[in-house]
């Protein structure tokens, strides 16, 4: 357990932003679930919409310190590339 004031005010601090950070998770989550929805029932525009919605709220993540930089380059590449191939 934390001992001193600063320490304790750490405590607090991490907590909030574990919160905050786990909203923010979550959000992106829901966004990337749409995009593999619409891939799953095989529908290209949805795909494309939903993916267009999502692209800002990954690269939101990145800013914020959620995801990594790299990580969402490689989501967004892929789904991409799925949705790409749905017409094929």
């Amino acid at each position: 357990m934390a001992n001193t004031s600063s320490a304790k005010k750490m405590v607090r601090k991490i907590a909030r932003r574990t919160e905050v950070n786990k909203a923010r998770r979550g959000r992106v989550r829901t966004y990337v679930r749409k995009v593999e929805e619409a891939i799953a029932a095989g529908d290209k525009k949805a795909a494309a919409e939903a993916l267009k919605a999502a692209q800002p709220e990954l690269h939101r993540a990145v800013t914020k310190g959620v995801a990594h930089k790299l990580t969402v380059a490689r989501k967004l590449s892929r789904l991409a590339a799925r949705i790409k191939r749905l017409s094929a």
